[in-house]
């Protein structure tokens, strides 16, 4: 859950998407879920020398499990939020470890 609720502050933020057949997407986030799949807007691709029938997409939907890499503006990311969210996650992993032992 920690990515999905990461992920679902980005909406709206322009990203890249590399997918595990060396497809690279770039576009506007506009939502994701919780398996991670991302709908993008605006798409437009990276090498379309490479992928010319792709060369008509506006928007795409992307399964989760097919995403290798997505990258993000760097000025888009609270490092600080995410690390306290990954702080109090790891707290309550740790509390449920303790109630079953």
């Amino acid at each position: 859950m920690l990515f999905y609720s990461f992920f679902k502050t980005l909406c709206s933020k322009p990203v890249a998407i590399e997918l595990k057949n060396d497809l690279i997407l770039t576009g506007t986030l506009h939502s994701v879920d919780q398996y991670l799949n991302i709908h993008l807007l605006n798409v437009s691709i990276v090498s379309p020398e490479k992928y010319p029938q792709l060369s008509g997409l506006k928007n795409v939907f992307v399964r989760g499990s097919v995403v290798r890499y997505i990258q993000l503006p760097s000025g888009e990311v609270d490092v600080e939020l995410l690390m306290d969210a990954t702080r109090k996650e790891n707290a309550v992993k740790k509390n449920e470890k303790k109630v079953k032992a």
